[in-house]
Protein backbone atom coordinates (compact mmCIF):
# COMPACT_ATOMS: atom_id res chain seq x y z
CA UNK A 1 0.00 0.00 0.00
CA UNK A 2 1.87 3.20 -0.63
CA UNK A 3 -0.44 5.15 1.54
CA UNK A 4 -0.71 3.73 5.01
CA UNK A 5 -3.90 3.51 6.72
CA UNK A 6 -2.73 3.75 10.24
CA UNK A 7 -0.92 6.29 11.70
CA UNK A 8 1.60 5.54 14.96
CA UNK A 9 2.37 9.17 16.69
CA UNK A 10 4.20 10.12 19.50
CA UNK A 11 3.34 12.27 21.78
CA UNK A 12 4.48 14.18 24.89
CA UNK A 13 3.27 16.46 27.90
CA UNK A 14 3.60 19.38 25.55
CA UNK A 15 0.63 17.91 23.19
CA UNK A 16 -0.17 19.34 19.96
CA UNK A 17 2.69 22.09 20.52
CA UNK A 18 5.42 19.25 20.53
CA UNK A 19 3.81 17.37 17.33
CA UNK A 20 5.84 17.58 14.10
CA UNK A 21 4.22 18.56 11.04
CA UNK A 22 3.88 15.08 9.67
CA UNK A 23 2.11 13.96 13.09
CA UNK A 24 -0.23 17.16 12.58
CA UNK A 25 -1.47 16.45 9.02
CA UNK A 26 -2.66 12.27 10.47
CA UNK A 27 -4.02 13.35 13.71
CA UNK A 28 -6.21 16.58 11.33
CA UNK A 29 -6.81 13.26 8.61
CA UNK A 30 -7.30 10.31 11.12
CA UNK A 31 -11.33 9.37 11.10
CA UNK A 32 -10.52 7.53 14.49
CA UNK A 33 -8.20 8.26 17.14
CA UNK A 34 -6.96 5.68 19.63
CA UNK A 35 -4.63 6.34 23.24
CA UNK A 36 -4.73 6.65 26.59
CA UNK A 37 -7.15 9.35 28.11
CA UNK A 38 -4.57 11.41 28.86
CA UNK A 39 -3.30 11.29 25.33
CA UNK A 40 -6.14 12.26 23.55
CA UNK A 41 -6.77 14.41 26.23
CA UNK A 42 -3.62 16.17 24.99
CA UNK A 43 -4.20 16.06 21.23
CA UNK A 44 -7.57 17.92 21.56
CA UNK A 45 -9.56 15.22 18.98
CA UNK A 46 -12.24 15.67 20.55
CA UNK A 47 -15.64 12.96 19.75
CA UNK A 48 -12.88 11.23 17.28
CA UNK A 49 -10.80 9.85 20.02
CA UNK A 50 -11.03 5.77 21.57
CA UNK A 51 -9.75 5.31 24.64
CA UNK A 52 -7.96 2.23 25.04
CA UNK A 53 -9.62 -1.26 26.49
CA UNK A 54 -8.66 -2.62 29.92
CA UNK A 55 -6.68 -4.93 29.74
CA UNK A 56 -4.89 -3.48 26.81
CA UNK A 57 -5.62 -4.99 23.32
CA UNK A 58 -3.92 -3.67 20.20
CA UNK A 59 -6.10 -5.49 18.34
CA UNK A 60 -9.09 -2.89 18.56
CA UNK A 61 -7.51 -1.19 15.73
CA UNK A 62 -7.75 -3.32 13.15
CA UNK A 63 -11.73 -2.62 13.63
CA UNK A 64 -10.83 0.44 11.65
CA UNK A 65 -8.54 -1.20 8.72
CA UNK A 66 -8.52 0.87 5.67
CA UNK A 67 -9.66 3.96 7.07
CA UNK A 68 -7.79 7.18 8.15
CA UNK A 69 -6.56 6.01 11.43
CA UNK A 70 -4.75 7.17 14.61
CA UNK A 71 -2.73 5.66 17.56
CA UNK A 72 -1.38 8.07 20.12
CA UNK A 73 1.22 6.65 22.43
CA UNK A 74 3.89 8.54 25.01
CA UNK A 75 7.16 9.60 23.37
CA UNK A 76 8.72 6.40 21.43
CA UNK A 77 6.11 4.27 20.28
CA UNK A 78 8.48 1.63 19.93
CA UNK A 79 10.33 1.83 23.36
CA UNK A 80 8.11 -0.15 26.17
CA UNK A 81 4.88 1.40 23.75
CA UNK A 82 1.89 -0.24 21.49
CA UNK A 83 4.29 0.45 18.69
CA UNK A 84 5.41 -3.32 18.17
CA UNK A 85 2.48 -4.98 19.21
CA UNK A 86 0.60 -2.87 16.24
CA UNK A 87 3.20 -3.38 13.60
CA UNK A 88 3.16 -7.24 14.30
CA UNK A 89 -0.15 -7.40 13.20
CA UNK A 90 -0.08 -5.52 10.06
CA UNK A 91 2.14 -5.14 6.51
CA UNK A 92 4.54 -3.25 5.98
CA UNK A 93 2.77 -1.35 3.96
CA UNK A 94 -0.25 -0.85 6.18
CA UNK A 95 1.63 1.95 8.66
CA UNK A 96 3.86 4.62 9.44
CA UNK A 97 5.21 5.91 12.72
CA UNK A 98 6.08 9.75 13.76
CA UNK A 99 7.79 8.80 17.30
CA UNK A 100 8.64 11.47 19.50
CA UNK A 101 12.08 11.57 22.13
CA UNK A 102 10.84 8.99 24.79
CA UNK A 103 10.42 9.20 28.35
CA UNK A 104 13.80 7.60 28.97
CA UNK A 105 15.68 10.07 27.19
CA UNK A 106 14.02 12.99 28.37
CA UNK A 107 14.91 11.64 31.65
CA UNK A 108 18.33 11.06 30.54
CA UNK A 109 18.75 14.63 29.28
CA UNK A 110 17.65 16.17 32.59
CA UNK A 111 19.96 14.03 34.81
CA UNK A 112 22.88 14.30 32.54
CA UNK A 113 23.35 10.61 32.21
CA UNK A 114 24.84 8.75 29.34
CA UNK A 115 21.97 7.09 27.86
CA UNK A 116 23.59 4.52 25.86
CA UNK A 117 25.13 2.97 29.13
CA UNK A 118 22.18 3.25 31.30
CA UNK A 119 19.62 0.84 32.11
CA UNK A 120 15.69 1.38 30.70
CA UNK A 121 13.22 -0.86 32.14
CA UNK A 122 9.55 -1.09 32.17
CA UNK A 123 7.58 -2.33 35.48
CA UNK A 124 4.05 -0.75 34.79
CA UNK A 125 3.21 -4.37 34.81
CA UNK A 126 6.51 -6.17 35.65
CA UNK A 127 7.86 -6.96 39.79
CA UNK A 128 10.43 -4.89 41.21
CA UNK A 129 12.81 -7.95 41.10
CA UNK A 130 13.25 -7.49 37.43
CA UNK A 131 15.70 -5.08 38.33
CA UNK A 132 17.49 -7.62 40.90
CA UNK A 133 19.78 -8.69 37.72
CA UNK A 134 20.59 -4.96 36.84
CA UNK A 135 21.55 -3.92 40.29
CA UNK A 136 24.96 -3.22 41.03
CA UNK A 137 26.77 -0.45 42.15
CA UNK A 138 27.22 2.67 39.99
CA UNK A 139 24.64 1.41 37.86
CA UNK A 140 21.86 3.65 36.26
CA UNK A 141 18.28 2.70 35.96
CA UNK A 142 15.45 4.71 34.78
CA UNK A 143 12.40 3.06 35.05
CA UNK A 144 8.78 3.79 34.19
CA UNK A 145 6.29 2.61 36.63
CA UNK A 146 2.36 2.95 37.01
CA UNK A 147 2.11 5.70 39.85
CA UNK A 148 3.47 7.83 42.98
CA UNK A 149 2.63 4.95 45.07
CA UNK A 150 4.17 2.56 42.90
CA UNK A 151 7.46 4.81 43.07
CA UNK A 152 6.90 4.69 47.00
CA UNK A 153 6.83 1.00 46.74
CA UNK A 154 10.18 0.49 44.92
CA UNK A 155 11.72 2.81 47.04
CA UNK A 156 10.74 0.55 49.69
CA UNK A 157 12.20 -2.70 48.03
CA UNK A 158 15.50 -1.06 47.24
CA UNK A 159 15.75 -0.31 51.13
CA UNK A 160 14.63 -4.06 51.90
CA UNK A 161 17.28 -5.25 49.56
CA UNK A 162 20.21 -3.57 50.40
CA UNK A 163 20.24 -0.76 48.38
CA UNK A 164 18.73 1.79 50.66
CA UNK A 165 21.49 4.39 50.04
CA UNK A 166 20.51 4.33 45.86
CA UNK A 167 19.76 7.83 44.91
CA UNK A 168 16.42 8.20 43.82
CA UNK A 169 14.91 10.50 42.02
CA UNK A 170 10.89 11.17 40.53
CA UNK A 171 10.79 12.54 37.67
CA UNK A 172 7.31 13.07 36.61
CA UNK A 173 5.37 15.22 33.52
CA UNK A 174 8.66 15.28 31.45
CA UNK A 175 8.69 17.69 28.60
CA UNK A 176 5.52 19.25 29.42
CA UNK A 177 4.60 22.43 31.75
CA UNK A 178 3.74 20.66 34.77
CA UNK A 179 7.53 18.86 34.74
CA UNK A 180 8.70 18.21 37.84
CA UNK A 181 12.13 16.69 39.58
CA UNK A 182 12.76 15.64 43.13
CA UNK A 183 16.02 13.87 44.28
CA UNK A 184 15.88 11.81 47.55
CA UNK A 185 17.66 8.43 49.46
CA UNK A 186 15.79 5.46 48.57
CA UNK A 187 15.98 4.36 52.59
CA UNK A 188 14.39 8.19 52.86
CA UNK A 189 11.70 8.74 51.18
CA UNK A 190 8.30 7.88 52.78
CA UNK A 191 4.73 8.14 52.40
CA UNK A 192 2.44 8.08 48.96
CA UNK A 193 3.35 10.07 46.37
CA UNK A 194 0.87 11.84 43.96
CA UNK A 195 0.37 11.52 40.44
CA UNK A 196 0.73 8.95 37.83
CA UNK A 197 2.67 7.85 34.81
CA UNK A 198 5.96 8.84 37.12
CA UNK A 199 9.41 7.84 35.56
CA UNK A 200 11.97 6.44 38.64
CA UNK A 201 15.76 7.50 38.14
CA UNK A 202 18.40 4.64 40.57
CA UNK A 203 22.22 5.19 40.88
CA UNK A 204 22.33 1.83 42.76
CA UNK A 205 24.61 2.44 45.89
CA UNK A 206 24.58 -0.29 49.11
CA UNK A 207 24.99 -3.57 47.53
CA UNK A 208 27.18 -5.70 45.83
CA UNK A 209 24.82 -7.21 43.02
CA UNK A 210 24.67 -10.78 41.46
CA UNK A 211 27.95 -11.98 40.25
CA UNK A 212 28.45 -12.11 37.02
CA UNK A 213 30.33 -15.66 36.85
CA UNK A 214 28.75 -19.37 36.70
CA UNK A 215 28.72 -20.84 39.88
CA UNK A 216 26.18 -18.85 42.09
CA UNK A 217 26.56 -19.66 46.15
CA UNK A 218 23.94 -22.49 46.75
CA UNK A 219 22.72 -20.57 49.38
CA UNK A 220 21.26 -17.79 47.17
CA UNK A 221 18.73 -20.38 46.08
CA UNK A 222 15.40 -22.34 48.18
CA UNK A 223 16.11 -25.86 47.96
CA UNK A 224 15.46 -29.33 50.16
CA UNK A 225 19.10 -30.68 49.05
CA UNK A 226 18.24 -31.49 45.49
CA UNK A 227 20.85 -28.67 43.78
CA UNK A 228 23.50 -28.66 40.94
CA UNK A 229 26.18 -27.87 43.64
CA UNK A 230 27.65 -24.25 42.98
CA UNK A 231 31.54 -26.12 41.35
CA UNK A 232 29.35 -28.71 39.32
CA UNK A 233 26.99 -26.46 38.31
CA UNK A 234 29.61 -23.76 36.99
CA UNK A 235 31.40 -26.45 34.89
CA UNK A 236 27.84 -27.99 33.73
CA UNK A 237 26.86 -24.15 32.18
CA UNK A 238 30.50 -24.00 30.49
CA UNK A 239 29.87 -26.82 29.29
CA UNK A 240 25.69 -26.06 28.06
CA UNK A 241 27.39 -22.77 26.72
CA UNK A 242 24.12 -20.26 27.15
CA UNK A 243 23.85 -17.39 24.67
CA UNK A 244 21.00 -14.67 24.50
CA UNK A 245 17.64 -15.98 23.14
CA UNK A 246 18.69 -19.62 23.36
CA UNK A 247 16.25 -21.94 25.00
CA UNK A 248 17.39 -24.66 27.47
CA UNK A 249 15.27 -27.89 28.64
CA UNK A 250 16.28 -28.80 32.74
CA UNK A 251 15.26 -32.28 32.57
CA UNK A 252 14.63 -32.97 36.55
CA UNK A 253 15.15 -29.15 37.29
CA UNK A 254 15.27 -29.76 41.40
CA UNK A 255 15.55 -26.55 42.42
CA UNK A 256 15.89 -24.71 38.79
CA UNK A 257 19.09 -23.56 39.81
CA UNK A 258 20.39 -24.12 36.38
CA UNK A 259 17.68 -22.31 34.73
CA UNK A 260 18.15 -19.40 36.97
CA UNK A 261 21.44 -18.90 35.98
CA UNK A 262 20.81 -19.63 32.05
CA UNK A 263 18.35 -17.18 32.45
CA UNK A 264 20.66 -14.52 33.36
CA UNK A 265 22.54 -15.30 30.90
CA UNK A 266 19.26 -14.03 28.36
CA UNK A 267 18.14 -17.02 27.82
CA UNK A 268 14.80 -18.86 28.35
CA UNK A 269 14.05 -22.41 30.30
CA UNK A 270 11.54 -24.86 30.57
CA UNK A 271 12.53 -26.97 33.80
CA UNK A 272 10.76 -30.12 34.04
CA UNK A 273 9.93 -31.54 37.32
CA UNK A 274 8.17 -33.94 38.65
CA UNK A 275 7.61 -33.34 42.59
CA UNK A 276 5.06 -30.14 43.07
CA UNK A 277 7.47 -29.35 45.94
CA UNK A 278 10.20 -29.01 44.01
CA UNK A 279 8.46 -27.03 41.33
CA UNK A 280 7.17 -24.63 44.04
CA UNK A 281 11.23 -23.96 44.86
CA UNK A 282 12.14 -23.45 41.11
CA UNK A 283 9.11 -20.83 40.94
CA UNK A 284 10.40 -19.46 44.17
CA UNK A 285 14.14 -19.05 42.90
CA UNK A 286 12.57 -17.85 39.20
CA UNK A 287 10.84 -14.88 41.09
CA UNK A 288 13.42 -13.74 43.59
CA UNK A 289 15.85 -13.89 40.51
CA UNK A 290 13.78 -11.33 38.48
CA UNK A 291 13.13 -14.85 36.19
CA UNK A 292 10.16 -15.37 36.16
CA UNK A 293 9.11 -14.39 32.82
CA UNK A 294 12.18 -16.65 31.39
CA UNK A 295 11.82 -19.86 32.99
CA UNK A 296 8.51 -21.56 32.81
CA UNK A 297 8.05 -25.21 34.86
CA UNK A 298 6.87 -28.48 33.28
CA UNK A 299 5.50 -30.91 36.02
CA UNK A 300 5.85 -34.44 34.67
CA UNK A 301 8.58 -36.55 33.83
CA UNK A 302 10.74 -36.70 30.84
CA UNK A 303 10.57 -38.37 28.15
CA UNK A 304 6.62 -37.85 28.35
CA UNK A 305 6.81 -34.28 29.07
CA UNK A 306 8.98 -33.37 26.45
CA UNK A 307 6.59 -34.22 23.80
CA UNK A 308 4.88 -31.07 23.52
CA UNK A 309 7.98 -28.24 23.78
CA UNK A 310 9.68 -26.55 21.25
CA UNK A 311 12.88 -27.92 20.10
CA UNK A 312 15.92 -26.97 22.74
CA UNK A 313 19.34 -25.27 22.15
CA UNK A 314 20.42 -26.89 25.00
CA UNK A 315 19.42 -29.71 27.78
CA UNK A 316 20.70 -30.46 31.05
CA UNK A 317 20.13 -33.67 32.80
CA UNK A 318 21.09 -33.53 36.57
CA UNK A 319 20.28 -37.54 37.27
CA UNK A 320 18.00 -40.21 36.16
CA UNK A 321 19.23 -40.71 32.34
CA UNK A 322 18.44 -43.87 30.60
CA UNK A 323 18.67 -45.33 27.24
CA UNK A 324 14.95 -44.12 26.38
CA UNK A 325 15.21 -40.64 27.73
CA UNK A 326 18.41 -39.73 25.24
CA UNK A 327 17.10 -41.31 22.59
CA UNK A 328 14.14 -39.27 22.72
CA UNK A 329 15.84 -36.07 23.89
CA UNK A 330 18.64 -36.81 21.16
CA UNK A 331 16.00 -37.27 18.17
CA UNK A 332 14.84 -33.91 18.76
CA UNK A 333 18.05 -31.72 18.97
CA UNK A 334 18.94 -29.54 15.99
CA UNK A 335 21.95 -29.52 14.66
CA UNK A 336 24.52 -27.24 17.14
CA UNK A 337 22.04 -28.58 20.03
CA UNK A 338 24.26 -28.89 23.28
CA UNK A 339 23.55 -31.74 25.86
CA UNK A 340 25.32 -32.36 28.85
CA UNK A 341 24.50 -35.25 31.51
CA UNK A 342 25.42 -35.51 35.35
CA UNK A 343 25.26 -38.78 37.04
CA UNK A 344 26.24 -40.45 39.70
CA UNK A 345 25.46 -44.33 39.96
CA UNK A 346 27.16 -46.84 38.33
CA UNK A 347 24.61 -47.53 35.97
CA UNK A 348 24.01 -44.07 34.73
CA UNK A 349 27.98 -43.86 33.96
CA UNK A 350 27.88 -47.15 32.11
CA UNK A 351 25.51 -45.35 30.27
CA UNK A 352 27.49 -42.04 29.47
CA UNK A 353 30.78 -43.85 28.61
CA UNK A 354 28.71 -45.92 26.01
CA UNK A 355 27.03 -42.83 24.75
CA UNK A 356 30.83 -41.04 24.88
CA UNK A 357 32.37 -43.70 22.84
CA UNK A 358 29.24 -43.21 19.74
CA UNK A 359 28.53 -39.54 20.09
CA UNK A 360 32.10 -38.20 20.84
CA UNK A 361 31.93 -35.20 23.62
CA UNK A 362 34.15 -35.01 26.47
CA UNK A 363 33.51 -37.37 29.53
CA UNK A 364 34.78 -36.44 32.45
CA UNK A 365 34.89 -37.90 36.39
CA UNK A 366 34.92 -35.08 38.58
CA UNK A 367 35.74 -35.59 42.42
CA UNK A 368 35.12 -32.62 44.65
CA UNK A 369 36.88 -32.31 48.41
CA UNK A 370 36.15 -29.67 51.00
CA UNK A 371 38.42 -29.39 54.15
CA UNK A 372 36.56 -30.06 57.34
CA UNK A 373 36.79 -30.73 60.79
CA UNK A 374 38.73 -33.77 62.12
CA UNK A 375 39.32 -33.39 66.24
CA UNK A 376 41.37 -30.44 66.66
CA UNK A 377 42.88 -30.17 63.00
CA UNK A 378 41.22 -30.59 59.27
CA UNK A 379 41.17 -32.90 56.57
CA UNK A 380 39.52 -32.97 53.23
CA UNK A 381 36.06 -34.52 52.98
CA UNK A 382 35.01 -35.96 50.04
CA UNK A 383 31.69 -35.52 48.60
CA UNK A 384 30.34 -38.63 45.35
CA UNK A 385 32.12 -38.15 42.57
CA UNK A 386 30.14 -36.91 39.35
CA UNK A 387 30.73 -38.01 35.77
CA UNK A 388 29.64 -35.40 33.25
CA UNK A 389 28.78 -36.39 29.43
CA UNK A 390 28.26 -32.97 27.34
CA UNK A 391 28.35 -33.51 23.59
CA UNK A 392 27.05 -31.36 20.60
CA UNK A 393 24.61 -32.73 18.09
Amino acid sequence: MSDPWLTIIGIGEDGLAGLSEASRKALAKAETVFGGERHLALAEVGSRGRPWPVPFDARIVLSCRGRPTAVLASGDPFWHGAGASLAEMLDGGEWIAHPAPSTFSLAAARLGWRLESTVCLGLHAAPFERLGPHLARGVRIICLVRDGKAADDLARWLSEHGWGASAFWILAALGGPRESIREYRADSLAGDLAGNLVTVAVEAKGGQGIPRSSGLSDDLFVHDGQITKRPLRALALSALAPRPGERLWDVGAGSGSISVEWGLCGGTATAIELREDRAANIRSNAAAFGLAHRISIVSGKAPEALAALDPPDAVFIGGGLDGMMFDAIWSRLSIGARLVAHSVTLETEALLGELHQRHGGELMRLEIAHAAPLGRYRSWEATRPVVQWSAVR
